[in-house]
């Protein structure tokens, strides 16, 4: 865990302060909606469609156990018991009394915690590989660079008013858990020729409204020019980023309409007067950061577990648990474990205060007071002793958060949709749910094998759902609500984006659209070692889009006869 400094400190208690300032201001008619709105985004708060949405930062997905505690008390205290894990690795709580938030910010502060860039057109909350330090396949701690990243962007004078929102993933792995190809700057950790440590950058991918896969403009940029190399880039985003139409002004735009190449000479010219400036970083101002890290204390163990292995052998339940939840360390005689958030008849991502309080006392005696939060909206465990698995996952199980289905089709990415966000077009918790319960059955997940589905409400996706094998969007169609299918996406090194399938459907139909498409899938795979995925990329998206809709169309035509007839 980072650990504040009294800058930090001093930073998130003067922001409180203001705050609550500002906050009685408004409520006192002081200040009027416009000129709050603009204070209140500057610290997560959003109005939703029913009530204020807090947001909470949770700097690159890492928490310690006595600030989830805190959530869960926040959650009762000022909510309705329950957070929502997003897809930026932060907490969003769907029902505080706007005048309350100012007492919410303050006891977050107590536990080093704020809602500070969480919203509004600045750097966001910076995402990473949840896996992070302790990854077999990790070509650095990517926690550090990231809290170097924090440190530079929070309250970045020339960046507070960008053209949009800005967001930024670090991978500091051989394989791509941090999406890097789909945000705004993507920095992906390599080594040059000579073992010197650098990242390739990647600039304008994203989702939304025009998704695009990130280009890369610098194969390798040596870690010393970071900083300085990344100022170049937002400098010439906020000189000719648009302003004029909010849905032209992500620098995905910019990089599209100046095309990759005269982009990145951009940046190069920019940087020219920039590089080996003030802010290019030295060793010891990485050592200065890492040394604010608490580090796990590991005990030094065998490779394998005897006493797992059996238990693996005895019990079905737990095997398929280890299968799927359960990843290797790079510390022998430890194992990374993910929480599932995504029990059918859950919506995906939400966590009770009581769940939040139970995860906290696991993080305690399991994993060094530790745990993150994927961009998949589950939480992680990454230090868990091999001897202790079988015990953790018995306590798991008894809260509901063991159901072994991580890299599976229930394991569902999905945003709020229009049960509380104001710019949806259609709900995704129901129909997240129908598709749970249309898929819950163990067997016949593992013989459909590895499948991501993510969903949207609307087209901001926050569901990522460009980027799911399947892609489900909602979208309005003359008031109704409907979801257009896609399928092909993919994220991680081989990134894609999904390709719409046909026409939407309706609520009710969606369960069954995906039931046909997982039924082609498995009549025409090669192997159960082809991957839903693999065959799309095989076959190409017509075969399935005949396979849904000419069924589909049959069906409509055999009603409209018997109608006839009727």
């Amino acid at each position: 865990m980072y650990i504040y400094d009294e800058i930090d400190q001093r930073l998130v208690d003067e922001r409180v302060s203001q705050y609550r300032d500002q906050t009685r201001r408004f409520l006192a008619g002081k200040l009027s909606e416009d000129e709050f709105r603009a204070l209140r985004l500057r610290n997560g708060l959003y109005i939703q469609r029913h009530a204020p949405m807090l947001r909470i930062a949770i700097p690159y997905g890492l928490l310690a156990s006595r600030q989830l505690r805190k959530l869960a008390h926040i959650a009762r205290t000022y909510d309705r018991g329950y957070g929502h894990f997003s897809t930026r690795q932060n907490m969003q709580f769907n029902w505080p009394q706007l005048e309350r938030v100012p007492d919410i910010l303050a006891e977050l502060a107590t536990v080093q915690m704020h809602g500070i860039q969480t919203s509004g057109n600045c750097v966001r909350n910076i995402t990473t590989d949840h896996f992070g330090g302790v990854a077999a396949d990790e070509l650095i701690d990517s926690y550090v660079w990231c809290e170097v990243l924090r440190q530079w962007a929070m309250f970045h004078p020339e960046f507070s008013y960008l053209p949009r929102k800005f967001k930024i993933a670090v991978n500091g792995a051989q394989a791509d858990r941090a999406a890097v190809k789909i945000h705004d700057v993507g920095l992906h950790a390599v080594h040059d020729a000579n073992g010197e440590l650098g990242f390739r950058v990647l600039v304008g991918g994203g989702l939304g409204r025009t998704p695009i896969i990130g280009s890369v403009i610098r194969e390798f940029l040596p870690w010393q020019h970071l900083l300085t190399y990344l100022d170049a880039i937002l400098r010439v985003y906020n000189r000719y980023g648009r302003r004029d139409n909010i849905h032209k002004a992500r620098i995905k735009i910019l990089v599209k309409a100046r095309t990759p190449e005269v982009f990145a000479q951009e940046v190069e010219s920019e940087w020219a007067h920039l590089k080996d400036g003030p802010a290019t970083l030295i060793p010891e101002e990485i050592q200065r950061i890492e040394a604010r890290f608490t580090r796990s204390a590991y005990a030094k163990l065998p490779a394998t577990d005897a006493n797992l292995e059996v238990a693996l052998a005895a019990d079905r339940a737990f095997r398929n648990w280890h299968l799927r939840n359960v990843v290797r360390h790079k510390v022998p005689g430890y194992a990374a474990v993910t929480l599932s958030l995504k029990k059918t008849g859950v919506p995906p991502g939400d966590v009770t205060a009581e769940q939040m309080d139970a995860i906290a006392q696991l993080a305690d005696r399991y994993s060094f007071g530790e745990l993150r939060v994927s961009h998949e909206q589950n939480v992680i465990l990454a230090d868990v002793k091999l001897s202790d698995l079988h015990a953790l996952w018995q306590e798991a199980h008894a809260l509901g958060l063991a159901t072994p289905n991580i890299g599976m089709l229930t394991n569902i990415i999905c945003c709020p949709g229009g049960d509380f966000c104001s710019l949806a077009n259609a709900k995704s918790i129901p129909v997240a749910a129908a598709i749970q319960e249309r898929f819950d059955d163990l067997d016949y997940l593992y013989d459909i094998g590895e499948l991501d589905l993510n969903m949207s409400g609307c087209m901001n996706a926050c569901g990522h759902h460009h980027v799911g094998h399947i892609g489900i969007l909602g979208v309005d169609k003359q008031g109704a609500e409907y979801y257009q299918i896609s399928i092909g996406g993919s994220q991680g090194n081989d990134a894609s984006l999904g390709k719409v399938l046909g026409p939407s459907v309706s609520q009710a139909e969606v369960p069954g659209v995906i039931e046909k498409l997982i039924e082609f899938y498995l009549a025409h795979r090669v192997a159960d070692a082809e991957r839903f995925i693999d065959l799309v990329r095989r076959i190409g998206i017509e075969p399935f889009k005949e396979h849904v809709y000419g069924v589909r169309n049959q069906a409509a035509a055999d009603r409209r006869r018997q109608l006839a007839t009727a």
